[in-house]
């Protein structure tokens, strides 16, 4: 980042960087983290508007946070955008997006009449590693000096990239947060709940503090040594790819309190009876005579459990689920988490680079010596079965 660019607009953004960190490091609501992700991003590039979009898998989005449309303009846009046009090429695409004009865009297909009218424009994808987590959308830079206003000669640039792109290191550390947030809200036993929040206490305090400062000093350092404040930059980025490290070991190497004192079928067993009374949606168990397993072998069968269970309540739009587990005739067992809900095609989910947790479930049965199949075809529900062979 050269030091033309950058002016008091950029340093007072660095601050919100500094405002997003604490925002993550003091709540779980996946909501809040979001709008403060959204905020932050448009007061950093002194935007008109500012959208995060989390895909869903099925063409649409799980979440899309808004800032710079009051609450009754949302309402009169309607439903959530779809996956096409300009927000699928940031779903899907590695490299930024930088537009003098949408409208004018081969890919644009036009918005509700209740939409406000936008122009140059600047998204950008929230990555983890290989995986789109999401993306961020800004519209109509402002512009300042003569004439004013949007409209006016404004225009992202080269310097606005670079920031938005450190922004997005910090959304990939929330996302992810947001996620084991959501799995803890789900699990049985209290003290499980309690011990994930320490995990992540834990596992991102430090580095998210250490950033809060580094984007301080860079602040403080914008104007009078541009070099020394894209160095704290610099390693701004390096300490956010790091948390987002230590995030996911703590999911890796988190256990289940119950499952060690209770076993599968009773930590499950009480699981679904939990997911039964907190949904719409019956949720039922049954077990055929499965006896104790090797403990790798119960807690990738429980992980997996979980997240069929929360992928079959939150996409598949049926009406019931039922999870059971059986005996094999070696010894082993087999889980079967199943719905007659919407279904999905398997392929597709992999070819748009979202995968409904399905790498990880097939990582999960095979890190264990087992297996995971899947039946799915759109329209007629979807079965997830893991075989392990026992000890």
């Amino acid at each position: 980042m050269t030091a033309t660019p950058v002016h008091g607009g950029h340093r007072g953004g660095l601050a919100a960087v500094s405002t997003a960190l604490l925002a993550m490091s003091r709540t779980l609501e996946v909501r809040d983290v979001l709008r403060t992700i959204v905020a932050s991003a448009r007061e950093l590039l002194d935007a008109e508007y500012a959208a995060l979009g989390v895909p869903d898998d099925h063409g649409g989005f799980a979440q899309f946070v808004v800032d710079g449309i009051s609450e009754e303009q949302w309402r009169r846009i309607g439903p959530l955008p779809r996956q096409h046009g300009i927000l699928a090429a940031m779903l899907h695409q590695d490299a930024p997006e930088r537009l003098a004009d949408v409208r004018r865009d081969p890919r644009f297909g036009g918005w509700p009449s209740a939409h406000p009218d936008m122009s140059d424009f600047l998204g950008l994808p929230i990555r983890d590693g290989e995986e789109n987590l999401g993306a961020l959308f800004l519209a109509n830079k402002r512009a300042h000096g003569k004439g004013g206003g949007v409209g006016a000669g404004a225009g992202f640039t080269d310097a606005d990239e670079e920031l938005l792109s450190l922004l997005a290191q910090h959304a990939a550390i929330a996302l992810t947060n947001a996620r084991l947030y959501e799995r803890s809200r789900e699990l049985t036993i209290a003290e499980e709940r309690s011990r994930l929040a320490h995990e992540l206490h834990d596992a991102v305090s430090q580095k998210l503090f250490s950033l809060r400062l580094t984007a301080q000093a860079a602040a403080a350092l914008v104007d009078r040594d541009p070099a020394r404040a894209k160095g704290e930059l610099q390693q701004v980025a390096a300490l956010a790819a790091e948390a987002a490290d230590e995030l996911r070991a703590a999911v890796t190497e988190l256990r289940p309190a119950a499952l060690d004192e209770d076993g599968l079928v009773a930590t499950l067993r009480t699981h679904v009876q939990v997911l039964d009374r907190a949904h719409a949606a019956r949720v039922t168990f049954s077990c055929d005579g499965v006896r104790a397993l090797p403990a790798t072998q119960e807690e990738a069968l429980l992980r997996v459990a979980q997240e069929a269970l929360h992928n079959a309540l939150r996409h598949s739009g049926a009406d019931r689920v039922a999870v059971t587990l059986s005996r094999t005739t070696s010894g082993g067992a087999v889980l079967e988490v199943s719905d007659p809900g919407r279904g999905f095609d398997p392929r597709t989910v992999r070819s748009a680079g979202r995968h409904l947790g399905l790498v990880s479930m097939r990582d999960r049965a095979s890190g264990v010596g087992g297996r995971l199949t899947v039946h799915a075809e759109p329209g007629k529900g979807t079965t997830i079965e893991m075989e392990v062979p026992g000890g």
